[in-house]
């Protein structure tokens, strides 16, 4: 009955492993789980000798569509970076790779949750108490590639105001949110873990303290002996 109280984290943690799993992949292998993203106007960027009408930013790549609504990647590395101009080259700004570096703390989060996770199917009290710690290293991560991906969008916000004649508007993605959700339930899992492991600990104890009273037939027999005939 007291495993009951360790299957909401157990649900949780599983659930923010698929989070961060996802969010991990990204672009371009996910178009659609980007981190920031930025949709221009009437007036056309250049990115190198491409035009573009939108701008994806991942995990391990960014990806622009032109005007025909078809989309390039470039290749997945850990660190890249973008350069974007407007229309008339007069003006650009750089997204370095400093700002994409950090992004690779993603999987990092992933491969820590998927440890809690496992350590979190089992029944030893230990175990579970090595899960929540688990959970809880992998909701800092977590924590920290979220700070990271607000950063990059703030900064992409950024350089991209600062061009002159473009009208753009700069988004959250979706792979954002899914970390931030992804921390909130790692989170709630290291917590439930440890309070269903405390529950099942004190039943253990209380068990084992709890005095078990058996009839003392000494006590019956020197009583009904004093009614008894010589």
């Amino acid at each position: 009955m007291s495993r009951i109280f360790c299957i909401p984290g157990v649900l949780f943690i599983f659930v923010a492993l698929v989070l961060l799993f996802l969010s991990s992949i990204s672009l371009p292998y996910l178009p659609a789980l980007d981190v920031a993203r930025t949709k221009f106007g009437t007036e056309v960027l250049d990115s190198g000798a491409q035009g573009m009408t939108e701008l994806r930013l991942g995990v391990w790549a960014y990806c622009y569509y032109d005007q025909d609504l078809d989309r390039t990647c470039t290749t997945a590395t850990p660190a890249y970076q973008v350069a974007i101009s407007n229309a008339a080259k007069t003006a650009s700004v750089i997204i370095g790779s400093s700002w994409t570096r950090g992004l690779a703390v993603h999987p990092v989060a992933a491969g820590v949750a998927f440890v809690a996770f496992l350590l979190s199917l089992s029944t030893h009290h230990v175990v579970t108490l090595v899960a929540s710690l688990f959970a809880f290293l992998a909701s800092a991560l977590a924590l920290i590639a979220f700070a990271i991906d607000i950063a990059l969008f703030v900064f992409l916000r950024h350089q991209v105001d600062i061009l002159p004649n473009i009208d753009a508007k700069t988004t959250i993605g979706v792979g954002f949110w899914l970390t931030f959700v992804s921390f909130l339930l790692l989170i709630l899992g290291g917590a439930t873990v440890c309070l269903g492991r405390r529950h099942r600990q004190k039943r253990t104890d209380g068990a084992a303290t709890y005095p078990i009273m058996t009839p003392n037939t000494s006590e019956k027999k020197s009583f009904w002996s004093k009614f008894r005939k010589n």
